[in-house]
């Protein structure tokens, strides 16, 4: 089969592979459909990620069909479209049991594109199969279903929940990429007050208010001092971190307000300054996390009902998965080609060609 392999610091290649198969009773083997491109694979290329060992297949996010599975596996079967989750999980460990998925102990967690091979393929093998995919109603497109890979649990886990939005808030989202624009949308869920955007790219802002952003500001526009005109000079009541560079982690903490909620979601490749001369005593809460993906099931469901926002408004540009390259230099320029979320895979159910 072919697949994006990484081969170290930026070099990657679509090649051949061996096909993979199932290697234990708990695995599946999916079928891609639908895949797409993470920031965090862009982060694995710049080197900010060293366990992943040159060799391995890149990616974590896909939808497919069940084309085999282990003798353990109940929940799915050959010939079920399935959602391929970027965490998976023993179920058995201390965390899983927490509902903790990304701190799996027994051989889960994030290792899809990571430690084992992962989805930017033509197939995929996918551990402990029952926790790790997601049947899909018919009615869910596979183009949609795919947002529910990442960025949509990463954005309600690890930024809304985190971050305890509450009805009535003052929410900041500093960046506003497919994370930033999801956190967007799921922070509208608990009907904050306003919800300010803040990004470099005018395209992404302009994603940001389409999506139920309030008030958005050019990252270079003294977004601080907005924060503070908005808010009395209190500060926000939750500051979600959506970029991953020190300079906006180090700008979340000046915006937050006394006993507010700072929650970063970016992937850090570098330091970042923790100025606690300014933050012991303003009773703030930093939260960390990795996705553990305990929401898909909830999120699906809203999907399913309309809930959150489409493919439409969030994917920016499709390729077929032989265009896996160009997919990558359009996602990583994104300031310079628009690119929010990029999808590979076969043309959406609705596209009939025509006879003949």
């Amino acid at each position: 089969m072919k697949a994006m392999v990484f081969h170290g610091t930026e070099q990657k290649s679509w090649q051949e592979v061996p096909d993979p198969g199932v290697q234990d009773a708990a695995d599946a083997v999916i079928r891609v459909e639908a895949v797409t491109i993470c920031g965090t694979d862009l982060h694995i290329l710049n080197g900010d990620v060293p366990e992943v060992e040159p060799g391995t297949v890149l990616g974590h996010e896909a939808v497919g069909e069940v084309v085999e599975t282990g003798s353990e596996v109940r929940g799915v079967r050959p010939g079920d479209r399935v959602l391929v989750s970027c965490i998976t999980a023993c179920g058995r460990c201390r965390f899983c049991r927490e509902n903790r998925f990304g701190q799996c102990l027994g051989g889960g967690g994030w290792i899809l594109g990571h430690l084992i091979d992962g989805t930017q393929a033509e197939y995929v093998r996918v551990p402990f199969a029952d926790l790790s995919l997601h049947p899909l109603p018919g009615s869910v497109r596979s183009e949609d279903a795919v947002l529910l890979a990442d960025i949509f649990p990463t954005a309600y886990e690890v930024g809304v929940l985190s971050g305890r939005v509450r009805p009535g808030d003052t929410v900041v989202v500093v960046g506003a990429g497919p994370i930033g624009l999801a956190t967007v949308a799921t922070a509208r869920l608990f009907t904050p007050g306003r919800i300010i955007v803040t990004d470099l790219v005018p395209s992404r802002l302009d994603a940001a208010r389409a999506v139920g952003a309030d008030v958005t500001v050019r990252a270079d526009e003294a977004p601080e001092q907005l924060v503070k005109d908005l808010t009395g000079g209190l500060g926000a009541d939750v500051v979600v971190e959506a970029v991953g560079v020190p300079q906006s982690f180090e700008a979340c903490t000046r915006m937050v307000r006394p006993g507010g909620h700072v929650a970063n979601v970016g992937v850090h490749g570098k330091p970042a300054d923790l100025h606690l001369e300014t933050l012991w005593s303003r009773d703030v809460t930093i939260t960390t996390g990795l996705v553990d993906t305990y929401s898909t099931p909830v999120l699906l469901g809203m999907m399913a009902a309309e809930r959150l926002p489409a493919a439409s408004e969030l994917v920016t540009h499709r390729f077929a998965p032989s265009q896996m390259e160009e997919a990558y230099d359009v996602f990583s320029r994104a300031a310079d080609t628009g690119a929010l979320k990029v999808v590979l895979g076969p043309p959406t159910h609705d596209e009939v060609a025509p006879a003949g």
